[in-house]
């Protein structure tokens, strides 16, 4: 009898040369075949009639084949197919499709599925871009007829071109199951499946793959029926059940109990350049309560721009420092790191102790290194701030009791662990900060082995950033503005999507490039001319005016836009150019001119999304906002409003927005809270791309969604922790073995991240 942990080739109507390709897909074993889930259901026990279409709604409909054409237009090809019932007609229409041509045959029977919209031809209705199949002809065998029509089908993914379509996985699905009846091992105590309502593993992936008759057809769509849920909480649960298990582990290790006696405490208190907020204080509270247990912290501190996450974690390091321990700080950048020097000198130089801070830097000649190097381990550096050099094997800490990690999500889980394991040293404490607000259920996945503490209030003081979105055709009104600010005295950027003209090898780009290519093939309705919003500020009233018909923009590129504005709209300006292709000195010199105030205007590309602060800085115009995702347009806008002065945020927009950007640009303008912005930032690109590029070590869900499913991860972190907490009677050894078991092949081979259990 066939078991899940079998070769794929071995399942029937497999075989070696498909096992090959269902490989390049993940799919190695039964097991990963059946978890491959059909993404979207139809009804082919009752779809909807041809007289029932209401224009807006997503339909399954079955038909005829009326006819089908090619037609040519001067955009792009466009291939037509009419369907028929009785004397009604629905028109398909697919763009830039010459594929298709051939490919229906008058007389067959195809099921489609898409969304109505109205018709101004022949037929009252058609669908642009359905999705389709070519259903089985009277002469199919009877198990085809069964498993296609009749019933609620479920549709998959392509596993490889149309040899390895729906029809094909539905078949080797359904075999499958029938040939593994009764034999498929559960995972989960018997217990819990009785507490939470949930089928055994077997019911739930039969009625997930093929839905018995009469199971609601929008719970099947939204992924809510007990099969689908039962197979999503599984795949949460091992998750957490590992990261819980990382962390009871962590704190079974020796660290180091940090006293914090009235000497630590005054010796907080005389650096504190300002009164903190009350989150300030709870978030320092948390990390204070780690440092004191005798187990190695392991704490993630996130909060918004300006929240001040770096004065928390410059009072957790000074309680290493009065303790007679070093504290580390790693920060992505040379320039942020440079930065976060200079902020501890000038932040401790009230400091009655007077610790030795140096730094540790790539770009540091070789007898700086060595003489640093040689600081640190000697423990005459008590204070020690650098980039990836703090890693390297020449490094050797004399007393390390403390390791702030200053945007981690830039280095990858790897380095993470790496600065935390220097050999023949106590396990150290570590903070984790980032200024990209997390959405709690990615927070859950990506660092639920991390305490978590948030910083949700900006300090008294801080003007709220004007935010405005203006289309290009207005931007001589934007330079004016800039160049008034300048007059004042005050500082701008200016960010573009692109380096140069040409898009190769521009990171810049990754955000929109998935995006522009729908835009490519989707037909004019889905996309319309940009509109101002109208706000008012004394500044902005030459921003407010409706805009006059202007040409069309092409993209714009950061050094294209340099020497045109400098030679044009800014002459007379002192103005600097930025970006990723400069090596890290001439990236250096630029910033430090620009923090000095010898630059009026810098245009840039991304790389100022985490820089220096320049409290002079007053205006961020980002071109091509639209190009931009939610987290990079946040963080440019925090590039200003660091000082007293009112700051500016201007989004100049291309001549056509898609539906997702105009959200994105009516977001910033609404708020400023980045929490907000984060949660639709995760739900409009998914977790995957949450960061700008995919992120190293986010676990590979075969089933469950972080932002559909977010009730569930939180069923799952709470079940997962009950079970370790054990024992319960009611769960039995066996029961117990068979979660150990699931939980090392799913942390070894779906998950990516280091072995539990």
């Amino acid at each position: 009898m066939p078991a899940l942990g079998d070769q794929v080739q071995y399942v029937r109507g497999v075989g070696p040369t498909v096992a090959a390709l269902l490989a390049e897909k993940g799919i190695l074993t039964s097991e990963d075949l059946l978890y491959h889930l059909p993404f979207r259901f139809e009804d082919r026990q009752n779809p909807v009639s041809l007289d029932e279409l209401k224009p807006g709604e997503t339909a399954s409909v079955i038909g005829e084949v009326r006819g089908s054409a090619l037609l040519r237009t001067r955009r792009m090809p466009l291939f037509e197919l009419t369907l028929g019932q009785g004397r009604h007609a629905l028109k398909c229409v697919w763009f830039n499709s010459p594929y298709l041509q051939g490919k229906f045959l008058a007389g067959q029977i195809v099921a489609v599925y898409g969304k109505v919209e109205p018709s101004r031809s022949t037929t009252n209705f058609k669908m642009i871009q359905p999705q389709f199949e070519i259903l089985p002809d009277a002469t199919a065998d009877a198990e085809t007829k069964m498993l296609e029509v009749g019933r609620i089908t479920p549709v998959y993914e392509s596993l490889g071109g149309s040899r390895l379509a729906s029809r094909w996985q539905r078949r080797v699905i359904f075999n499958l199951l029938e040939s593994m009846r009764g034999a498929v091992p559960e995972c989960l105590p018997r217990t819990m499946l009785e507490r939470l309502g949930f089928p055994d593993r077997e019911t739930a992936l039969r009625e997930v793959h093929f839905p018995p008759e009469g199971t609601p057809l929008p719970q099947l769509q939204s992924f809510s029926t007990p099969a689908q849920r039962r197979l999503i909480f599984e795949e949460f649960f091992f998750l957490e059940l590992g990261l819980e298990l990382k962390r009871r582990r962590m704190k079974e290790r020796a660290g180091i109990a940090f006293a914090t006696n009235d000497k630590v405490r005054e010796a907080i208190r005389e650096v504190l350049p300002f009164h903190p907020t009350a989150a300030q204080k709870r978030a320092l509270g948390e990390i204070v309560a780690d440092m004191r247990a005798p187990n190695p912290m392991r704490r993630l501190l996130q909060g918004d721009v300006g929240s001040g996450k770096t004065i928390v974690a410059f009072q957790a390091m000074l309680v290493a420092l009065e303790n007679g321990y070093q504290a580390a700080l790693m920060a992505p950048t040379e320039i942020l790191a440079t930065q976060h020097y200079l902020a501890a000198r000038k932040l401790l130089e009230r400091s009655s102790r007077k610790p030795r801070i140096v730094l540790l830097t790539g770009s540091l000649d070789d007898d700086r290194k060595r003489t640093n190097r040689g600081l640190i381990n000697r423990g005459e550096a008590n204070l020690i701030i650098g980039t990836h050099a703090l890693i390297e094997e020449k490094v050797e800490f004399d007393r390390l009791g403390l390791v702030v990690v200053d945007e981690q999500h830039r280095f990858g889980v790897v380095q993470r662990f790496k600065l935390m394991k220097k050999p023949n040293q106590p396990e150290p404490d570590v903070l984790v900060m980032t200024a990209t607000p997390i959405p709690r259920t990615l927070a859950l996945s990506l660092y639920g082995d991390l305490d978590l503490s948030t910083l949700d209030e900006l300090p008294p003081g801080r003007v709220p950033i004007v935010t405005r979105r203006v289309p290009g055709e207005r931007a001589e009104e934007v330079w004016d503005f800039v160049r008034r600010q300048v007059a004042q005295g005050r500082q701008a950027y200016i960010v573009y999507p692109v380096i140069e003209g040409a898009k190769d090898d521009q990171p810049e780009l990754d955000f929109s490039r998935d995006e522009s290519a729908a835009a490519r093939l989707a037909p004019p309705a889905t996309v319309h001319k940009t509109k101002p919003k109208a706000k008012t500020t004394e500044l902005f009233t030459a921003l407010e005016r409706e805009p006059a018909p202007g040409a069309k923009l092409g993209l714009k590129s950061a050094v294209e836009m340099h020497e045109k504005l400098r030679n044009g709209p800014l002459a007379g300006l002192r103005v600097g150019l930025l970006h990723g292709r400069l090596d890290a000195d001439e990236k250096d010199v630029i910033m430090r001119r620009f923090q000095r105030g010898e630059i009026d205007v810098l245009v840039s590309t991304t790389v100022i999304e985490v820089g220096v602060d320049v409290a002079n800085a007053t205006v961020m115009v980002v071109e091509h906002a639209e190009r931009f995702g939610l987290a990079q347009l946040h963080q440019l806008r925090g590039r200003v409003g660091r000082g007293a002065p009112k700051s500016y945020c201007i989004l100049v927009t291309g001549d056509r927005v898609s539906d997702l950007g105009e959200e994105r640009l009516n977001a910033m303008v609404e708020t400023q809270d980045g929490f907000a912005l984060a949660e639709l930032d995760l739900r409009q690109r998914g977790p995957g791309e949450f960061f700008g590029t995919r992120q190293a070590g986010l676990p590979d869900f075969r089933v469950a969604n972080l932002v559909r499913d977010r009730q569930l991860l939180e069923l799952a972190k709470l079940e997962a922790a009950r079970f370790v907490e054990g024992p319960d009677p009611t769960v039995t050894e066996a029961e117990r073995a068979g979660v150990r078991s699931q939980l090392k092949q799913s942390w070894q081979r779906k998950y990516g991240l280091v072995e539990a259990g």
